[in-house]
């Protein structure tokens, strides 16, 4: 074969491979610029619907595994009512299987509609009766969890809540919603060459589900404080409040709410203030509980002792052509020690000390006490608070910044602040979660020191005589020592001024085996007094005792220090408590699972080695045998589980 004949050959394969190009490259052409509208439309055509749908989604559980958030099953419907053929009588057998849907509201909702529709959401159905609506044509049922509040408005500031897709949208729903929503799967309704209806799913990560949260919020504790400051917010007439409990050794956040509040099962129609958990998100000036933190940047810095000596100039200085005075016009101190201005509170003792410090020393102070800045609690939206960024300020600034005004806080703020004294001189990021999953341990965080132990000791020696023989009398609890500080803080109003007081009590007991920290503001008390001592101590007192009694403090002393006939003059409140917040557990005698849900029975059971059968779902109602019965080894405990029911 002679050269001429294979160059031949060469060149029709090349031409035929040059046009077979040339058609692809027409037909992309064609199809991806003039026929492109078309083709998307008539794609589109073969989808009915698609959705993306998220697994149950994870529990919140306070420290002891009670429930502060669930879910149950609930059924949404939608139709595709040119797929029903015009059959009104599809839409007759819906309105007999779901009595919600009346057939009349079926028609008027899909009149005039042709495409996806939806007829209900989130509807708590029988098996019976989501079987029966599976069988219609042109009806469709889709499983949705729905996410219920079991304590109503306990601890519902810090939990959140959800949207009607199930979406974080407030606090820790909302901050932690990737956790709690996991891997969700894809929902494709498309059209078979028969013209019907078809469901397809999408395969997920199983490794990626919804992540159980447990909180480090004690749920007793939480009622209690909760309680309490209700009380204090509706005596005294006040525009609102707040309170907060802290573990000064690990940081854990045992209580912290607002009042007003709002229930999280139907956010509707609240309040979007009550919604917030205004003690990380607004801050206000704290007044005289301020100068804790002046006079113990004054002695880590050795600039005075617990027992040097100030003249108090009779109840009032002049400042940059300004008066700063006592808060009571009647108090004409001259010397005072350290120790003393504290007890009383002077507001000139303060300044002296302030000014011999100097604001750069005490700035330093209070930037390691996070103040101007936040804390890092995992509450959205948490506030820096105010506090400026200058190297100096003015003498009469100063003297405001030492006892309290001039500078603005939060609740959480100063609980982590006066933690750093109670827990012996170092500063612990405070924090609401415990772990997540069982498995993802969050408290890895350090502490780190801002005051020596002698600054620390100096402090609690100084706090418990103000409360013994000073401002906070009201805070006072027999047979233990508490030390603590009032505040009564000028309120800012809208207008920049001051109109009305903000009543505090910061503090902690000392002769405890594991100290915590309580504070407790109320904003604007119109009656019944506005001092703290009046205001805030009340309630300090309440909830400290209530955690003396909790923690068998008031045993431990007893042992130790009080005799028995002493012992039977100390009283606590009583405070009862739901089921499924309160567990006694013995390795002899039944549990109480009631108002439990049925991860936890699970947990519970497999625990103590327990047969359990299970009917139901929601949380338990009842169960059998009753708790306190005498265990066996054939024992099978029954529980009956049905949705919260609220009142």
């Amino acid at each position: 074969m002679d050269n001429k004949v294979i160059k031949n050959r060469i060149i029709f394969v090349f031409t035929c491979f040059c046009f077979f190009f040339l058609v692809v490259v027409g037909k992309a052409f064609k199809v991806q610029l003039i026929d492109a509208n078309e083709l998307i439309a008539r794609s589109n055509s073969q989808f009915l619907r698609t959705a993306t749908v998220y697994p149950k989604r994870g529990n919140i559980y306070d420290r002891d595994g009670n429930p502060l958030a669930l879910n149950i099953q609930t059924y949404s419907i939608f139709t595709i009512p040119r797929y029903t053929e015009g059959d009104k009588q599809v839409f007759r057998q819906l309105a007999k299987i779901v009595p919600e849907l009346t057939y009349q509201k079926i028609t008027s909702t899909v009149k005039k509609r042709k495409k996806f529709t939806w007829l209900a959401r989130k509807l708590r159905l029988s098996k019976e009766q989501v079987e029966s609506v599976k069988k219609l044509k042109g009806v469709f049922i889709e499983g949705v969890p729905e996410r219920i509040y079991p304590n109503h408005e306990l601890a519902s500031q810090i939990v959140g809540f959800v949207g009607l897709d199930n979406k974080g949208l407030a606090g820790l729903e909302y901050m932690y919603d990737e956790q709690l929503k996991g891997q969700p799967t894809t929902l494709k309704y498309v059209i078979d060459n028969k013209g019907r209806p078809i469901k397809f799913e999408s395969h997920h990560d199983v490794t990626a589900q919804a992540k159980d949260i447990f909180l480090t919020i004690d749920n007793e504790i939480q009622s209690i404080a909760e309680k309490y400051l209700k009380e204090a917010v509706t005596k005294h007439n006040a525009d609102k409040g707040g309170v907060g409990v802290m573990d000064a050794t690990t940081g854990e956040i045992l209580a912290m709410a607002n009042y007003p509040t709002f229930d999280p099962n139907s956010v509707k129609g609240s309040n979007p203030e009550s919604r917030k958990l205004a003690f990380a998100i607004d801050p206000f000036e704290p007044g005289s509980s301020f100068k804790i933190f002046t006079i113990a940047s004054a002695l880590e810095h050795k600039v005075a002792t617990k027992s040097s000596t100030y003249f108090c100039e009779q109840g009032k200085i002049k400042i940059d052509g300004h008066w700063v005075s006592e808060a009571e016009s009647h108090e004409k101190f001259e010397w005072l020690s350290v120790t003393d201005i504290m007890r009383y509170s002077s507001n000139v003792g303060t300044t002296k000390i302030a000014f011999d410090l100097k604001f750069p020393r005490f700035k330093e102070t209070l930037k390691s006490l996070n103040i101007g800045e936040k804390t890092g609690i995992e509450v959205p939206g948490e506030s820096r608070g105010i506090f400026t960024e200058a190297q100096n300020v003015t003498p009469l600034s100063l003297s405001n910044i030492s006892f309290g005004q001039g500078v603005a806080v939060t609740g959480v703020q100063m609980l982590a602040a006066m933690a750093s004294i109670a827990n012996g001189g170092h500063y612990i990021q405070p924090t609401l979660i415990k772990y997540y999953d069982e498995k993802v341990d969050t408290n890895n965080r350090k502490a780190r020191r801002v005051f020596s132990e002698q600054t620390s000791n100096d402090l609690t020696e100084m706090l418990v005589n103000a409360v013994e023989n000073g401002t906070g009398s009201n805070a006072k609890i027999p047979y233990f020592k508490i030390a603590g500080k009032t505040a009564t803080a000028q309120r800012v109003d809208k207008n920049g001024g001051y109109k009305g007081y903000v009543s505090g009590f910061v503090g902690y007991p000392v002769n405890v085996e594991k100290r915590f920290v309580v504070f407790v503001y109320v904003d604007n008390p119109k009656t019944g007094g506005y001092y703290g001592n009046a205001v805030a101590a009340p309630v300090f007192k309440n909830i400290t005792e209530y955690l003396l009694y909790k923690n068998k403090d008031v045993t431990k002393l007893a042992d130790k220090e009080i005799k028995q006939d002493e012992m039977e003059k100390v009283t606590f409140d009583q405070v009862q408590v739901k089921d499924a917040a309160t567990r006694i557990i013995s390795e002899n005698t039944v549990p109480n699972f009631i108002g439990l849900d049925k991860i936890s029975t699970i947990k519970l059971g497999t625990k103590l080695n327990l047969q359990l059968t299970h009917k139901g779902m929601g949380v338990v109602r009842n169960q059998e045998p009753a708790p306190g019965t005498e265990k066996t080894d054939d024992l099978v405990i029954k529980l009956d589980y049905s949705p919260p029911n609220y009142e």
